[in-house]
């Protein structure tokens, strides 16, 4: 490592260097030309020299700019453009312009050259080329021609050796070769010197200082200088030395005159004088003074006891004589500077007193030695005494030394930390008093120093109680919900507070618990929840000085639901279609809301919430459908329950019932049995059928399953009349229409001999019927229909010798009638009463067609012939009967 990157002495005295400059890039090789493919270290040095831990290079060429960063302060380039570089928190430094050449001939030359230097300059050759002689140029002449690996040299650079430096090589084929052009600046080494002395107007006899300034630059901080120092041309001291200081220790009148001082280098290959400055020697006033080392307030017993008598402007020889009390001399002498001592090397009280000096008989004025007395150990106490106290508390503290000369400086520690600083001048004790905080609690101690030394008192320990500070309860989790089951950690934290600190812990001003805490300001216990758990909590926190409570933290205690109870609510013991059942859900227990929600066979029907517990309704107008299981859930975000099953059977009242008459052939006789069947379209089964004839009951009988019933009469003449059914499911009685039934008083077989009259009336009732059906045909054209009849009477009925006695259904509006049209006869005839529902009614006949009657009901007789034995059937129409 070069010399001048070594750590420079900082001393403004030495005139070396003003502050520390910024950093100075170096290079290794010293050269700022190289061949390309060569490599140039480069070093970021920074005065006084450390060891960076990195530096940061900034590169520039061709107008574009990079930065980088290299542990250290080195790195390596091979690349043509401008480097800088900068430590931690220093400048910027001045760039360093490299050249990586790819020319045949380069001149390298150095970065810097300071006055004095040797300065060096280099020509080379690429390798391989067919240069030969070369020569060095300054301003384009020519100097000296080179020998091959000779390098240019001058000694002792000086500023005329400023220029543009090249080198020229021969090239044995054709011409020459031109290197690259440097420009080289030689620096100055140091500026002119300059001058100071102090002081600067001195007076005769007193000493000044004369002092050479310059400065080195860093890069050459190793030169060493040398400083001379003239006055009217004659060498001053000793000659030459390296110190820039010379101490003229008395300077007379007659040393007025001009002066001046040369810095030059060891080896004289720089030197340069300052401007001269004159210096004018005043004629001094005769003073004598006296004083004493130490200072005469601080003289202790047993010290040494130096008195000085000062001597200005006294023409010598000077005599020097002391004197204590009233003119007793104690020493003379002649003294040999203007500073004359006289020593007491152990004083003693008796040594107290006035003492004063003489030089030729000028005398100086008194000065008076108080012995001082060593201050004892002092002793430090607390008011009000104890080592405890409460913050906020005013303690006084109060330091006292038994024995001591005044003053005395009393200085207050509390662990080691400088507390208040008390002189006392009157008496051997100081106090001040604190306002006590927690930091005040420690170790206390006092120091009494009059001069001598200072002095310990022993230690006072000090407790500072501080009052506990509104504590902090926190609940973790954190949230102002949990649910049941989850356990919960209190925590309850006071910042500020001597220990120990008695913690409490309240639900609803209930004790939960008491915790003493001894090592923090801060206990906690876990408490497994439950729904009672609901509600305010705080703590409190005591240590004696009063206790401070918490702010409340309101919790909720999330409680899942129970399985909720449906209840289906009727109007009725039983639910009928049409009714409005209520579905009450509730669950029991469960944190609200709680979301119900209903089902009918699994399938939703609808929710609701009830946003403060409880239960809900949903209510349900009923039809048939409704009928199934019902259920319902309740959810209040911890789970859904659901509740039983309910059934629900909808009861439908039974519709009017129709009654059937069905007897064994056309006629009913006596001894024929007939079948009465009734039965209701609609109806909730079991239902219970009654059968009545003229009112009075025949029997009854259960359809367990719906549908309907029959029951058997085995007729007699007194079964002519009029019947009817009732059916009853328990929700209502519907009696159907009446059916009208003519018994015939024959027996046995139903083929006797037809009477002549009847036979007479018989064909008038055919030829009747013949001139009907005559007229029913035609009719068609006209109506547009015939009237229609019950499928039971139709000429398609399955079995013709089976007729069916019924009730109308009671759309058709008219009650059906049957009567027996020739009661005496032997051949009974039935008639059909059909009405006829208006002019647009199909018949079941799409061939026949009735004429057009004007009344709102038409009965139309259907009359059935059959001749004893073979039941064969005669059909023919007769009038309308109105």
């Amino acid at each position: 490592m070069p010399l001048w990157m070594s750590l420079l002495a900082l001393a403004s005295v030495s005139g070396q260097f003003a502050t520390a400059p910024k950093p100075v890039i170096s290079l290794q090789p010293p050269w700022t030309t190289a061949f390309q493919g060569e490599s140039v270290l480069l070093t970021c040095n920074e005065f006084p020299i450390n060891s960076p831990r990195e530096t940061t290079w900034f590169y520039q060429n061709q107008g574009s700019q990079t930065s980088s960063t290299t542990p250290g302060n080195t790195r390596v380039v091979q690349e043509t453009g401008k480097y800088q570089c900068q430590h931690n928190g220093s400048s910027l430094s001045g760039s360093v312009h490299l050249i990586f050449s790819s020319a045949a001939l380069i001149l390298q030359a150095p970065l810097s050259v300071f006055e004095g230097d040797t300065m060096v300059l280099r020509c080379l050759r690429r390798p391989g080329s067919a240069l030969k002689t070369t020569t060095i140029y300054k301003n384009w002449e020519a100097q000296v021609p080179l020998r091959d690996g000779s390098d240019f040299r001058v000694h002792g650079a000086m500023l005329r050796d400023n220029g543009q430096y090249h080198c020229k090589a021969d090239n044995e084929s054709c011409c020459s070769v031109v290197s690259n052009t440097v420009e080289i600046q030689v620096q100055e080494l140091f500026p002119h010197p300059q001058l100071t002395a102090s002081p600067s107007q001195p007076t005769d006899g007193s000493p000044v200082n004369l002092t050479c300034e310059t400065r080195l630059p860093p890069q050459r901080s190793d030169v060493q200088l040398q400083f001379c120092f003239f006055r009217e041309g004659q060498a001053l001291g000793s000659g030459c030395s390296s110190s820039p200081e010379l101490q003229i220790l008395a300077m007379r009148s007659e040393d007025t005159g001009s002066y001046w001082c040369q810095a030059q280098t060891v080896t004289l290959s720089v030197s340069k004088k300052s401007l001269r400055s004159y210096i004018h020697v005043r004629r001094a006033v005769p003073s004598v003074q006296i004083h004493t080392r130490p200072p005469q307030g601080s003289v202790f017993e047993g010290q040494e006891l130096v008195l000085v008598c000062s001597v200005r402007g006294v023409p010598g020889p000077i005599s020097v004589s002391w004197y204590r009390r009233s003119k007793v001399r104690v020493a003379t002498e002649i003294a040999l500077s203007r500073d004359a001592e006289f020593r007491i090397p152990t004083v003693k009280s008796s040594d107290a007193g006035k003492y004063y000096c003489e030089a030729n008989s000028i005398p100086s004025t008194e000065v008076t030695i108080h012995m001082r007395v060593p201050v004892s150990h002092p002793v430090l106490t607390l008011s009000p005494p104890g080592s405890r106290a409460t913050e906020g508390d005013v303690m006084t503290l109060r330091c006292e030394a038994q024995r001591g000369s005044l003053p005395i400086l009393y200085r207050f520690f509390h662990e080691d930390a400088l507390l208040k600083e008390i002189k006392a001048t009157s008496w051997r004790k100081s106090s001040f008093r604190l306002p006590l905080t927690a930091e005040h609690s420690g170790s206390y101690y006092c120091t009494a120093d009059n001069g001598l030394g200072p002095q310990h008192s022993a230690a006072v320990t000090l407790s500072v109680r501080v009052p506990v500070s509104h504590p902090v309860l926190t609940l973790s989790p954190p949230g102002a919900q949990a649910p049941e089951g989850d356990e919960m950690t209190l925590r309850c934290e006071a910042h500020r507070g001597s220990l120990p600190i008695q913690f409490r812990f309240f639900h609803e001003d209930a004790l939960l618990k008491e915790i003493k805490a001894t090592s923090w300001r801060e206990s906690s216990f876990r408490l497994p929840l439950t729904a009672e758990h609901s509600g305010n909590y705080y703590c409190t926190a005591d240590n004696g000085l009063g206790p401070q409570r918490s702010a409340a933290v309101t919790l909720s205690v999330i409680v899942p639901v129970s399985r909720p109870v449906l209840t289906l609510r009727a109007p009725g013991a039983q639910a009928l279609v049409g009714d409005t059942v209520e579905l009450h859900c509730e669950a029991q227990t469960g944190s609200p809301p709680i979301l119900y929600r209903f089902y009918h066979n699994g399938v939703t029907l609808g929710s609701s919430s009830a946003p403060s517990g409880g239960g809900v309704s949903f209510n349900l107008s009923l039809t048939a459908e409704h009928s199934g299981n019902y259920s319902c859930e309740a959810d209040n975000v911890l789970g859904a329950q659901r509740s039983e099953v309910m059934p629900l059977s909808v009861t439908v009242p039974a519709s009017r019932p129709v009654l059937t008459l069905r007897a064994p052939g056309a006629q009913a006789l006596v001894g024929d049995t007939v079948e009465l069947h009734c039965k209701a379209q609609t109806g909730s089964p079991p239902i219970l059928y009654r059968f009545y004839h003229d009112g009075v009951t025949l029997g009854n009988n259960s359809a367990p399953s719906g549908g309907g019933v029959s029951f058997n009469l085995s007729l007699t003449e007194e079964h002519s009349g009029n019947y009817s059914c009732e059916a009853d499911n328990g929700v209502g009685t519907q009696r159907s229409e009446v059916v009208t039934l003519s018994i015939t008083g024959l027996t046995g077989s139903r083929g006797g001999h037809v009477a002549t009259g009847v036979t007479g009336v018989l064909l008038s009732l055919v030829g009747l019927a013949a001139v009907l059906l005559l007229f029913y045909y035609w009719l068609p054209g006209r109506a547009g229909g015939r009237p229609a009849c019950d499928a039971s009477s139709s000429s398609s009925h399955s079995d013709p010798q089976e007729p069916t006695y019924h009730n109308v259904p009671a759309w058709l509006e008219m009650q059906p009638v049957y009567s027996n049209v020739n009661p005496k006869g032997g051949d009974v005839v039935y008639s059909e009463v059909c009405h006829v529902q208006g002019r647009n009614k199909r018949a079941a006949a799409p061939t026949a067609r009735l004429p057009e009657d004007k009344d709102s009901s038409v009965i139309y007789s259907q009359v059935k012939v059959y001749t004893p034995g073979s039941r064969s059937q005669l059909s023919a129409s007769s009038a309308p009967h109105r």
